[in-house]
């Protein structure tokens, strides 16, 4: 089975699409916070691998076209953003303050816990931008010297948990205002937050949007900052 895949070109391709595709009945139906669309099409694709002995390599030489998609489905986030150009405006110095608070408690937040359990300076540095994209994410852990494969696993585990929880800490800090709860998602869970933001709503899309490029840029000056104190 693993040989004739490695033959096809597009088969992960249409595995990921498949896997996707049932994730979304699946989660539309169960209607829960945990059964996010993304998580679950990647527990879908690995059982499936598996019990059919399809090994990874085969599976991305199909697969892999899909990144071809990133830089222009991320680019569409700012179509949300140019609509709500009005509240931009009106908010402009409490966005700004509330993705700085965010990237400033996070990059604290790494650094303490690093510390305190004693983490090699390589698996630290792999883990500051655990909250942005993760193009960006991998340009700065080279430059950290830290470890890439880290850096993916974070990022992904920070915006997946971002997405399934964030219904919850809404509802308990009763957090209801939607320009909050979109610079919340796109703050702490990058471009996987912000797929929970726009089904919340049009205003949490475009200010989670905005929160992902600044986030980015905030904690490319940041990072290296307080990674000299490490």
């Amino acid at each position: 089975m693993d040989s004739i895949v490695r033959e096809s070109a597009y088969f992960g391709f249409f595995l990921t699409l498949a896997g996707y595709w049932a994730a979304v009945k699946v989660s539309r139906r169960m209607k829960s916070t945990l059964c996010n669309p993304l998580l679950l099409s990647i527990i879908f694709i690995i059982a499936f691998l598996k019990i059919a002995g399809i090994s990874y390599d085969s599976f991305d030489n199909g697969a892999k076209y899909i990144n071809y998609f990133l830089t222009p489905s991320t680019v569409c986030l700012a179509v949300p953003l140019y609509r709500q150009l009005r509240l931009l405006k009106e908010y402009a110095f409490a966005i700004l303050a509330s993705i700085m608070a965010g990237t400033a408690a996070c990059a604290a937040m790494i650094f303490g816990l690093s510390r305190l359990f004693l983490l090699e300076e390589s698996i630290y540095a792999s883990l500051v931008p655990k909250s942005i994209t993760t193009a960006i994410a991998l340009g700065m852990t080279e430059e950290m010297g830290g470890i890439a494969a880290v850096t993916i696993m974070a990022v992904f585990v920070t915006g997946i948990l971002g997405a399934v929880i964030a219904g919850a800490v809404f509802k308990l800090f009763h957090i209801e205002e939607p320009v909050a709860q979109g610079l919340a998602l796109g703050t702490a869970s990058h471009a996987i937050g912000t797929s929970k933001a726009l089904e919340l709503g049009e205003i949490q899309a475009a200010m989670s949007s905005l929160a992902i490029a600044v986030t980015g840029v905030l904690t490319v000056i940041i990072g290296p900052v307080v990674a000299g104190f490490y």
